[in-house]
């Protein structure tokens, strides 16, 4: 401790809070946990009760375990999957820790029962990728991650080919458990075949209204990942468009609504390079209880 500052958490410390969550989580009890006297708690951005929502219908945990660490803010991230009976789902989760309680836990559940973009077949599988420790000479400032990590959104926001970001030319994208670049079986998506910055560079998400509410939470500098969270607006009006390569397309987004989504990007020698993203549909512009005063106290009860 200097100049009366907290100490920092560590991140064997905050993987500790981590893991007591999991297992509290999957047990369906609250109390296995430590809480601060104030939580703010979410799933699938709605403001909900300690021991609501997925802690009263988990019922197991898939093996994928991607977890990264901020020491700086206290906070931990995780991607897997959760089973509730017969379905299995992708999961993602914020956690920040101070004093070793948990203030604050963000979540996102992507139901297939739920979602308006049916993706086949997560795989959930290892990314070595995002596990490795970057050398020192490879990584980036944090203020540099959140310019990237804004410069992609910024891409796809009205995307016209125009890139705002750097990305490396074997970068890749899973969505939603599902390998949406250099996946020439994913039909859904038309140019699932590319690479992430040939997809960019053709203009394919034109109908990505606005990227906003963008926040950045968690950074761990150590393995260069940023953990994002933004709201991706569809209005529903754009029809038939032109790929800069000059191919009409028709635009799969015919109604309003918008994704909630968190994002992760690895990023090695100041350009992307693997994006992990879990998100689900929600109600078009709808807000964030995160861009809103704390309201409401924990409740372990």
């Amino acid at each position: 401790m200097q100049n009366g500052s907290p100490a920092r958490t560590t991140r064997a410390e905050l993987y500790a809070a981590l893991d007591a969550y999991l297992a509290a989580l999957e047990a369906r009890d609250p109390e296995r946990c430590r809480w601060a006297d104030e939580v703010r708690h979410t799933e699938n951005n709605v403001e909900l009760m300690i021991g609501d929502g997925l802690w009263g219908t988990i019922t197991g945990r898939g093996p994928y375990d991607l977890r990264f660490a901020d020491v700086e803010t206290g906070q931990v991230g995780f991607f897997g999957s959760i089973v509730e009976t017969r379905d299995e789902s992708p999961f993602a989760l914020r956690i920040r820790v101070a004093a070793g309680a948990i203030s604050e836990v963000e979540t996102v559940v992507v139901r297939a029962a739920d979602s308006g973009l049916k993706f086949p077949d997560p795989a959930f599988e290892s990314k070595p990728v995002l596990n490795e420790i970057l050398a020192p000479g490879e990584r980036v400032p944090r203020a540099r991650m959140i310019s990237l990590a804004d410069g992609y959104f910024d891409t796809l926001q009205l995307n016209d080919g125009t890139i705002h970001t750097r990305i490396h030319a074997h970068c890749a994208r899973v969505e939603n458990g599902v390998r949406t670049t250099h996946n020439p079986a994913l039909t859904l998506i038309s140019v699932a075949r590319l690479g992430c910055e040939e997809q960019l560079r053709l203009g394919y998400y034109r109908y990505d209204d606005r990227l906003r509410a963008r926040r950045y939470e968690l950074i761990d500098e150590e393995r260069g990942l940023i953990l994002a969270r933004a709201f991706i607006d569809h209005c529903g009006r754009l029809g038939r468009y032109r790929l800069t390569d000059g191919t009409d397309v028709e635009s799969p987004v015919r109604r309003p609504h918008s994704f909630y989504v968190l994002e992760l990007f690895k990023i090695r020698e100041g350009a992307i390079e693997q994006i992990e993203a879990n998100f689900i549909t929600v109600p078009y512009r709808m807000r964030s209880p995160w861009d809103e005063p704390c309201r409401r106290a924990a409740d372990a009860g």
